[in-house]
């Protein structure tokens, strides 16, 4: 470590002993899939965690300072993480891509998605078109229900 990398690093430390906020951290940003979660770990004393855009993801907060961070929608947004005093613990960007093994077809103007991982299925993706959409999501829920319906039957 360097000379500058020292003279920060014991600032930092002085801060803290007086009880004076320390700068929050900005690392890489957390990079998950829409309709998919990731795990990551918080900093100790998380009072408060604040999520910019939750229509773009959304996060839990989970037993030893663990969150679960969910891609809700494509794009960018922010998580910011206090501590009891309003310190920023944590100031991060969240970017939720589509999945890979995403195929779009295009008819016109209307969009279908598929997911073909081995093979092609329909997937229900934002930006769809709405025939296609509430065709999926009406067989996905139908399905559902009949599974919850024979197990409960049961």
């Amino acid at each position: 470590m360097t000379w500058l990398g020292h003279r920060i690093l014991a600032s930092l430390a002085v801060m803290a002993s007086f009880g004076l906020a320390v700068p929050a951290i900005h690392a890489a940003p957390i990079e998950v899939v829409v309709d998919q979660a990731k795990l990551a770990k918080l900093p100790d004393q998380v009072a408060t965690i604040v999520i910019g855009n939750p229509l773009i993801a959304d996060v839990a907060l989970q037993p030893g300072g663990v969150m679960v961070v969910t891609g809700k929608g494509y794009g960018s947004t922010n998580i910011v993480v206090l501590d009891r005093k309003g310190g920023v613990l944590l100031d991060q960007m969240i970017e939720v891509r589509s999945p890979k093994d995403n195929v779009v077809v295009y008819r016109g103007v209307e969009r279908d998605s598929y997911s073909c991982a081995p093979t092609c299925e329909k997937r229900i993706m934002l930006g769809d078109g709405s025939a296609f959409f509430d065709g999926a999501l009406s067989q996905a829920n139908t399905l559902s229900a009949a599974a919850s319906g024979a197990a409960t039957s049961k």
